[in-house]
């Protein structure tokens, strides 16, 4: 059976509400939870004690005697004393905007690392509520294994907190070794990689099926991907490339999050090219690629070339799918795609775009190899890099490689010695 909540919006920008409003009961339908009522307020600032003020706190109390909800959802973060006083005006469970969050992400987490790292946020937030939130736990507690008889019960929890954050992190850091191990030996072997990044639910999980033909889950929700997936595709010219489907962002996603997901990301941060996945539809489409980039600038990924791709253009009338190009001092280069992924409109426009802008520090020549550089030829097979191939009659081979420009230059230094 599923939960009924109540939620709270309070409106400290007028022109900026309402979206929000509407993308909370998305998150609470993502969670799972059924909503029996919505409660607005306005306000300059937040109140100290009830967030909401005095007499809104008030009708909230009276809204959930009514409804009898199982959970009172704030959009908002709340100290810890503010969802104290609520609850006991209220008597009822009240969360948080960062609560909600990660309560989807916990619930949505299925491998063993999306498991620890989604354990690790919710823990390092509870911590914070450790502070004041929890004076029931202030008794004095004794017993075998304390530091001592007169540590209290908050002291001790504070503890186990921090053991358990630490072995977590523990984890963590090798689970960021092995995923440097595999970046590696991906860029010894000339594999570019490709992250998709984007707003949540704006679809980057459908182009991401698209591209590489996997089964990725996918559902019109937040947060329907969590956990991060790999997928080899190949392109013309370009050959094998490693495509990554990642989490999506949303507004004030909570720090210790993103702190949590931080070798996750690293293959956002460390990819060649970013695309970034728009819902052309959203009401909010400018601030959400505001969002984006702003979450992007704080996992040092900013200056990732990015090449910014308008999904569900078939929401939108009159719209031309494909590239648009741009003249720059590079000559002439993708600005952006309208694609619609669902229809599998303009996906091939993306794909020439992509292959335009990692050809860049690329380039095709011929290499004349002996029969003794069997192992060099064999290499270049493997990275997919031979375009074609012709044999003399002395079983000497001419062919022609697209390789990155440094690595032209390894294979003649390889060659010289």
């Amino acid at each position: 059976m599923k939960e009924t909540a109540i939620i709270v919006h309070v409106n400290f920008h007028a022109d900026f509400s309402q979206e929000d409003l509407n993308e909370c009961q998305q998150l609470a339908e993502s969670a799972g939870l059924i909503i029996v009522d919505v409660i607005t307020a306005s306000r300059q600032s937040p109140d100290a004690t009830y967030f909401i003020g005095q007499g809104k706190a008030e009708a909230l109390s009276q809204a959930v005697k009514q409804y009898q909800p199982n959970v009172v959802l704030f959009n908002h973060a709340l100290s810890p004393a503010q969802a104290r006083n609520l609850e006991r005006l209220c008597q009822v469970h009240v969360v948080d905007r960062t609560d909600l969050i990660l309560t989807i992400f916990a619930d949505r987490a299925r491998t063993f690392e999306g498991k620890l790292q989604v354990e690790l946020a919710q823990l390092r937030h509870l911590s914070t509520r450790l502070v004041r939130g929890w004076t029931h736990l202030e008794r004095q507690k004794g017993g075998i294994g304390l530091r001592g008889p007169g540590e209290t019960q908050l002291e001790t929890d504070r503890r186990l907190l921090r053991a358990r954050i630490k072995t977590i992190e523990s984890r963590l850091d090798k689970v960021k070794a092995q995923r440097s191990l595999s970046r590696h030996a991906r860029i010894r072997g000339a594999i570019p990689t490709i992250a998709l990044v984007g707003y949540t639910n704006a679809g980057k999980s459908t182009l991401f099926n698209r591209l590489t033909n996997a089964d990725v889950y996918v559902a019109d929700q937040l947060f329907a991907t969590l956990d991060p997936t790999l997928r080899r595709v190949e392109l013309p010219y370009l050959g094998t490339l490693i495509l990554a489907d990642t989490v999506g962002f949303i507004r004030h996603l909570p720090h210790d999050l993103i702190k949590a997901f931080q070798a996750t990301l690293e293959e956002v941060v460390q990819a060649d090219l970013l695309l970034h996945v728009v819902d052309t539809t959203a009401h909010r489409r400018d601030d959400n690629i505001k969002q984006v980039n702003t979450v992007l600038a704080e996992i040092g990924a900013a200056k990732v070339p990015c090449l910014m791709v308008f999904n569900k253009a078939d929401g939108i009338e009159g719209i031309r799918y494909g590239v648009e190009w741009e003249e720059t001092i590079h000559g002439r280069q993708p600005k952006c795609v309208w694609i619609s992924a669902t229809e599998n409109q303009g996906v091939e426009g993306l794909k020439r775009a992509i292959t335009t802008l990692l050809s860049e520090e690329q380039a095709i020549r011929e290499l004349c190899l002996p029969v003794t550089e069997g192992k060099l030829r064999a290499k270049l097979y493997q990275l997919k890099a031979v375009l074609a191939e012709s044999i003399d009659q002395y079983g000497h081979s001419t062919l022609t490689v697209r390789l990155p420009l440094n690595e032209f230059d390894t294979i003649l230094r390889s060659q010289a010695g």
